[in-house]
């Protein structure tokens, strides 16, 4: 049994939502241990609901990893770094991170399991060195932890916001400030559970995101880059549409009329930095547009893609 003292930095409304975070795992995860009587605070067990204030230190009793039964594939996979510690992958539109229910095959992660020689276990065998995710049809740059204590350092980074995370997007229509920030609360759409949704406070959680326009287009379309503060699922593509300006090609938030031949949506993670967990070294890589990004930028340079 594997037991670790945490402690919290700064203040948090609910131990589940702290300890997610202070661990690298999903809420749910956080709220099962909670829930076992294995997060103690003096001594007792603690509740999940409980406020956490900052200096508060807490036990956590992490039961042994499960033997991982997903299956290894020899999936292509572009590994733009790698070490002991972490590896940094840029991932293709079109490939889920993680297996799911009625999705066990064909994932980063069974990628991962046949090319790299271990992956850290905070996640349990669903998620192995999963430390952050992004969705199946944004491509782009991500890193993944081979190991507990590098996954530890990693998903406080993402917490602290330390590690910093930029997407390009093609967006629908032209912004009208050259930068700017958004801030919302975002959580499960009350029209329909399997989307997200801008919410009020009490109904989901602060989601931060700073813009800048790279590029407008005649056509009606603007080249914009974000920085994440927060890392909301759907956060960019849920803003997007939030202010007007959905993503080409998202297929969930964007407009149903298509203009180009597209799998998703035109969002892609294209820089990421980070302190190493072993080193200290503050890292920084850059994966280039995909071809098919490429190829409707290039579609729009010369004069293609306006209305009918």
């Amino acid at each position: 049994m594997d037991r670790r003292r945490v402690a919290a930095e700064r203040d948090c409304s609910r131990l589940d939502v702290f300890l997610a975070e202070a661990l690298g795992m999903t809420r749910s995860a956080a709220k099962k241990l909670i829930d076992e009587g294995r997060v103690l605070r003096g001594g007792e067990p603690a509740k999940a609901s409980r406020p956490v204030a900052a200096g508060e230190e807490f036990d956590v009793e992490l039961p042994p990893p499960q033997i991982l039964d997903l299956t290894p594939q020899d999936i292509p996979v572009d590994i733009v770094y790698e070490d002991e510690d972490v590896a940094v992958v840029n991932k293709p539109q079109g490939l889920t991170v993680h297996a799911g229910s009625g999705n066990w095959t064909g994932t980063l992660v069974n990628a991962l399991l046949y090319r790299l020689s271990s992956l850290s276990t905070i996640n349990g065998v669903v998620r192995p060195g999963i430390v952050h995710r992004i969705d199946k049809d944004t491509s782009g740059l991500l890193v993944v932890a081979k190991n507990d204590a590098a996954h530890l350092s990693l998903s406080a980074q993402i917490a602290d916001k330390t590690c910093s995370r930029v997407y390009l997007a093609l967006c629908e229509g032209l912004f009208r400030e050259d930068a700017g920030h958004i801030e919302t609360f975002i959580g499960r759409s009350p029209a329909d559970r399997t989307k997200m949704a801008v919410v009020p406070a009490g109904k989901g959680r602060r989601a931060a995101t700073n813009f800048e326009v790279v590029r407008r287009f005649p056509q009606g379309y603007t080249l914009v880059r974000f920085r994440l503060e927060t890392g909301r699922t759907h956060q960019i593509r849920v803003h997007c549409r939030h202010v007007g300006h959905p993503i080409v090609g998202d297929p969930v938030y964007g407009t149903k009329k298509q203009k180009f031949r597209l799998d998703g949506q035109l969002l892609h993670a294209c820089e990421l930095s980070f302190t190493h967990p072993r080193t200290g070294e503050r890292m920084t890589f850059t994966a280039p547009l995909p071809a098919h990004f490429v190829r409707v930028l290039d579609a729009l340079e010369r004069g293609e893609g306006g209305p009918g």
